[in-house]
């Protein structure tokens, strides 16, 4: 990576202010990551209790101990210094920053808390489905999976098939990562930003057409925008802007959708998490949101766990209902012409787009050194799967 201390020398001495409260921030959002708390210890053994007790049951799941002190987080955060920035635009992105992070501790150190604490830290941080996105949900719904899709998910391919691919896949980059796989996981792939790591489930199976959706879902987005963070020289890039989760996923699933991958079955997907987010926010208790998708909706019991599992662990997590507006948000920006080049420069949010040029034009960024595969390659495009995008309201 380029040393940014002698790169941007000049521009340093400048901005000394915004380098050092962004410095600071680093520091102390370096010490969390949702992800890494969200994610039950005990996933396999509570999907056993929950069929052998033919859906009756409240799985009572496990998580890791939060290994930093969250009221030192606060007070830390609300010090900064924010009247030395002079620049009011940027200093109402860091005021922004700080509130946004402030909020994310709030989301970890009530995980499993009595009381809806968690739940409602989750919904001031990522929101709650409105009723058009729920409107959408059931739009998508309404069209069937085509029978020759099925030959799509047929899973033959172990973890350790899915390391040797993502290996090969990821030559295609001009940067390095560990892959590193871990039981603790509802997804069958994630990515550490931290930790510059792809993490696959352990003992998952996996299809062909899954391993090249996630290679450019993973890799393609969440990877390529952490690494071209790495090079820029603030580091809000790599902790993230405000609502950087919408852009980001809706990005993500966008690139399965350029690169051919986005099926009509993994639509359906986007739209069960949003159908299970808007029952949480009704009150319905696990069991009833995985009735509500597998005898209702018909889906597999096992999608359907996993489904109610991501939406309801920590005590209601809302965050699965983005990835279907976000796709949205992102579909109609391209299909506009507009390039989604600056939205890869690092985990950047649709919302601070304009922020964004400015630090370009304050030599406070630069342009996104690695390029998605999937917006680089001629567009593959189904008739059907665009309809249906085009038609979201």
């Amino acid at each position: 990576m380029k040393d940014t201390n002698v790169l941007f020398k000049g521009e340093k001495l400048n901005h000394a202010a915004i380098y050092d409260i962004d410095a600071n921030v680093h520091r102390l959002v370096s010490k969390i990551e949702l992800l890494a708390y969200i994610n039950p210890l005990n996933i396999a053994q509570e999907r056993k209790n929950f069929f052998k007790e033919k859906f009756n049951y409240q799985p009572d799941f496990k998580y890791r101990k939060v290994k930093f002190k969250p009221y030192k987080l606060h007070r830390l955060f609300f010090s900064q210094r924010l009247e030395r920035v002079e620049d009011e635009l940027i200093q109402s992105l860091y005021k922004d920053i700080i509130y946004t992070y402030s909020g994310l501790v709030q989301c970890i150190e009530t995980i499993k808390e009595p009381g809806n604490k968690f739940y409602f830290n989750s919904l001031r941080f990522f929101g709650t489905p409105t009723e058009r996105m729920v409107d959408n949900a059931k739009f998508i719904l309404h069209h069937q999976v085509p029978v020759s899709e099925k030959a799509l998910f047929e899973k033959t391919l172990s973890t350790e098939d899915a390391i040797e691919y993502f290996k090969n896949f990821r030559n295609q980059y001009g940067f390095d990562f560990s892959i590193k796989t871990s039981s603790a996981m509802s997804a069958a792939a994630m990515v550490s930003n931290n930790e510059q790591c792809l993490y696959l489930k352990k003992n998952q199976k996996f299809s062909r057409h899954e391993l090249e959706l996630l290679g450019h879902h993973e890799i393609g987005v969440h990877l390529v925008t952490t690494f071209n963070a790495l090079e820029q020289p603030l580091k809000v890039f790599s902790n993230g802007f405000p609502n950087n989760v919408e852009t980001q996923e809706g990005l993500a699933v966008m690139s399965e959708y350029l690169s051919g991958n986005l099926t009509m079955t993994r639509l359906h997907e986007l739209a069960y998490r949003v159908i299970a987010v808007d029952s949480l926010t009704k009150g319905y208790s696990f069991a009833d949101t995985f009735d509500l998708i597998h005898n209702q909706y018909k889906l597999k019991k096992e999608k359907a766990f996993n489904i109610t599992l991501r939406v309801h662990r920590g005590g209601g997590f809302t965050k699965d209902a983005l990835y279907l507006s976000g796709l949205k948000k992102i579909y109609d920006l391209y299909k506009a012409g507009n390039s989604l080049d600056h939205l890869m420069m690092g985990k950047c949010s649709l919302e601070y787009a304009p922020v964004v040029n400015e630090l370009l034009n304050q030599g406070l960024a630069i342009p996104s050194k690695y390029k998605s595969l999937s917006l680089q390659l001629e567009p593959v495009i189904d008739p059907t799967i665009d309809f249906i995008l085009k038609n979201l309201k």
